[in-house]
């Protein structure tokens, strides 16, 4: 399997690197990073200077280089794993429209347990169709988006049972909750890997489902498992729920 990494240099550029390392039937042709200083043999800065062979792009960049991402993409009709975060609506929808001719993998998280927890999470809302639900996720101090990806996509899941729950960012001010509510808090501190609980509760008990990464090299490897999968697979848009089913 024959990879273009999109982020090259980052935190979790560095993790897939490695992991792909300790990997025999995967390698990194080539990385693309607009953050490096010049174009090496390993990495150039943009992706009209990536004219390296490959199976499948793998993207732990920036939200900022989507558009670029997926021309790139189209053009060379390759497999895409998207592991950034943070699109806007206008990027989320070329995601979607890129999707009708490549086969696209998007996932908030890359973490096999997350998918275990939003299934957890479907199960536990159709047995308490009536209790309250809140979303705490912990991260570093230097992620930029909040609340994260992944609580936001735990909170889509909550709305798979319950249509008409409502996303409250950082509660705060007087009033008391109304029934759809779903509290979604955000915590940055120090160097937390990611901690994401969602907590489902009665008047009468409280259960509390949750995931901790202990290391990043979770999701590169959750990243490469996905585009393993998507190689040979019909355009479409892919997630970790197709990838468990597999």
């Amino acid at each position: 399997m024959r990879i273009i990494l999109a982020g090259y240099e980052g935190h979790m550029g560095r993790e897939v690197r490695a992991s792909a390392e300790r990997m025999e039937d995967a390698e990194i042709v080539m990385g693309v990073d607009p953050m490096i200083s010049a174009a090496t043999e390993s990495c150039v800065r943009s992706f009209g200077e990536c004219s390296a062979e490959a199976d499948v792009i793998i993207d732990f960049s920036h939200h900022s280089m989507t558009r670029a991402l997926l021309d790139f993409a189209r053009e060379k009709k390759l497999p895409l794993v998207l592991a950034t975060t943070g699109q806007t609506e206008e990027e989320k929808a070329a995601v979607r429209e890129a999707a009708r001719e490549i086969p696209l993998f998007l996932a908030a998280n890359y973490s096999l347990g997350i998918a275990a927890l939003k299934d957890l999470v479907r199960r536990a809302l159709t047995l308490y169709p009536d209790a309250e639900v809140e979303i705490v996720e912990q991260h570093h101090d230097r992620k930029l988006d909040a609340p994260s990806g992944t609580a936001l996509a735990l909170f889509e899941t909550v709305r798979e049972i319950r249509p008409e729950a409502r996303a409250v960012t950082g509660r705060s001010g007087q009033g008391k909750r109304a029934k759809e509510d779903v509290g979604i808090h955000a915590i940055r501190m120090g160097n937390i890997v990611g901690v994401h609980e969602v907590i489902i509760g009665t008047q009468n008990e409280m259960l509390t489902l949750r995931h901790e990464a202990f290391s990043r090299g979770v999701f590169a490897d959750g990243s490469l498992k996905a585009a393993a999968f998507l190689i040979g697979k019909a355009p479409g848009l892919y997630g970790m729920e197709d990838l468990l089913r597999d």
